[in-house]
């Protein structure tokens, strides 16, 4: 079977970045990776209220629920329609376990779009 020059071109580029990603790979002096490199960060439990996001006109109104037992600091982000129209995002507000938060946002004429952001809270 003939490879054309496009396949082998892919090929080699593929080859060639798996092996310099293996490279970068921390390894111990017997060429292991060390037990700290298989994670990059520490071992966390389920996370994050779960959330409702409604636009009605031009005001948009979320709940989030928070049903884990470490709190949830949870921000409205909204996005305007009209270039003219400033976009907002509130401030992080606790959602402790069990408790469900309301946030409210608007813009002046339509909204674009409204999200919510999740942070571990302290």
């Amino acid at each position: 079977m003939r490879l054309s020059r496009r396949t082998a071109s892919l090929s080699l580029a593929v080859a060639l970045v798996v092996s310099l990603a293996y490279e970068a790979v921390p390894r111990t002096h017997d060429g292991t990776p060390p037990a700290h490199a298989a994670r990059t960060r520490p071992e966390a439990g389920p996370f994050g209220a779960a959330c409702r996001v409604r636009v009605t006109g031009s005001e948009v109104t979320a709940y989030c629920h928070n049903p884990y037992p470490e709190t949830d600091r949870v921000s409205l982000h909204v996005e305007c329609v009209r270039w003219w129209d400033i976009d907002t995002d509130s401030a992080p507000v606790a959602a402790g376990p069990a408790q469900t938060v309301r946030l409210k946002g608007r813009c002046w004429k339509e909204v674009g779009g409204a999200w919510i952001t999740h942070r571990r809270g302290s």
